[in-house]
């Protein structure tokens, strides 16, 4: 994992054309809890698995609302995500003092990209070692970003970012066409399916372990989070008792 004289900061290059600081950064999303974005034509929303550092502590935060229009999930290192965040919320908050309305998502996550990637061209600086999945509604429709510690953004119709996150995007990439047409409650399911997938064996999806975060036309972001969640996860343990037609059986195919 070490490159000893080319890793000691992110403006030295290797003799491969690395920059050893910046992989070391997306490696900390990689290791960082999973979450997934998917959007309809009527809502975006977002999902992430919460970790606690041990049995006696709290479960740590891993989506924030930005703005009325617009909420982000992360993996990677939740106190670089705080920071991201702050910055968001204060942008917003500029752009509606001036302009008296929601600062567009695109724009946003591009200012993010751009603060993201002054930290991989100064030497006393480290990059971001944080992912974000942006949700988001403004007047071009529903919106997910992903952002990455390279100062790179893209924008998608479903993705998972962080622990185990591929099989997460499997999950997505045979189902995303379907999400278009669908109502909250079915996308939320999709959602938690497919966190489903990067769990451990073993584990299982709890109020405790999984948050949700969507936002509609209109609508303010709105975060759920403990027994908010219970509903929903009732709906899957229902279609995936012995003998029951339900949601979950019916979205596996």
């Amino acid at each position: 994992m070490f490159r000893n004289q080319y890793d000691t900061d992110c403006i030295t290059w290797s003799p491969a054309g690395r920059i050893h600081q910046i992989e070391y950064a997306m490696e900390a999303v990689k290791q960082g809890s999973a979450a997934v974005g998917l959007r309809s034509k009527t809502h975006a929303l977002v999902a992430s698995i919460k970790k606690s550092s041990n049995e006696l502590s709290s479960y740590q935060k891993k989506i924030f609302k930005i703005d009325e229009h617009m909420g982000i999930a992360i993996a990677g290192l939740v106190p670089d995500g705080r920071v991201l965040a702050k910055y968001m919320r204060s942008e917003c908050l500029n752009y509606r003092f001036v302009y008296d309305g929601p600062l567009q998502v695109g724009r946003l996550v591009a200012q993010v990209a751009d603060k993201s990637q002054l930290g991989t061209q100064r030497a006393g600086h480290r990059p971001y070692g944080v992912g974000l999945l942006v949700a988001g509604y403004d007047q071009t429709g529903p919106h997910i970003f992903q952002t990455c510690p390279s100062g790179n953004f893209w924008e998608y119709h479903a993705f998972a970012i962080g622990s185990r996150s591929q099989a997460a995007r499997t999950y997505l990439e045979r189902r995303f066409e379907a999400f278009e047409e669908l109502p909250l409650d079915e996308l939320v399911m999709h959602a938690l399916l497919s966190l489903r997938e990067t769990l451990a064996a073993g584990a299982e999806l709890t109020t405790s372990n999984v948050a949700l975060g969507y936002v509609t036309a209109g609508g303010t972001f709105t975060v759920l989070e403990d027994e908010a969640v219970q509903p929903y996860l009732d709906m899957i343990g229902q279609a995936d008792a012995p003998g029951a037609p339900g949601a979950a059986a019916q979205m596996e195919e």
